[in-house]
């Protein structure tokens, strides 16, 4: 039989609905989501891809060209990142002690993975749409 005397939550935690931290449950779930996405858009970028792309590079240009192809490899630069983002998120935040140093690990996680994203997302936008 469990109760609020067998919990391992404060009660304060009770009552709140929050684990420790307040926001851990919705990173866990982002992250899980993220891996699940992931798991289906990268075996079929590497199927398609090894299936469509020749040794040339017209090749590829012919596979980015393709709207299902180019609107799959946005999608999976978008939600790669955002999982790299997460992940490497949780590790600054558990092993970075310093406070300068963890901010600025943060600063650099988000603008960084933020900056190449958008840069993958529009050469896959140039090869569709030129120059």
């Amino acid at each position: 039989m469990s109760g609020p005397q067998n919990s391992m939550r404060t009660p304060l935690g009770r009552v709140r609905h929050h684990g420790a931290s307040g926001e851990g449950t919705g990173h866990f779930i982002a992250s899980r989501w993220t891996g699940i996405a992931l798991a289906v858009l990268a075996p079929w970028f590497v199927f398609n891809a090894a299936l469509s792309i020749g040794p040339s590079y017209t090749s590829v240009i012919d596979f980015l060209t393709d709207p299902v192809n180019a609107i799959g490899v946005i999608l999976l630069v978008t939600v790669s990142f955002y999982h790299m983002a997460l992940g490497m998120q949780e590790v600054i935040v558990d092993y970075i002690l310093k406070p300068f140093t963890k901010i600025t690990l943060m600063l650099l996680n988000g603008f960084g993975l933020t900056v190449l994203a958008a840069g993958a997302i529009f050469a896959v936008l140039l090869v569709n749409f030129g120059a």
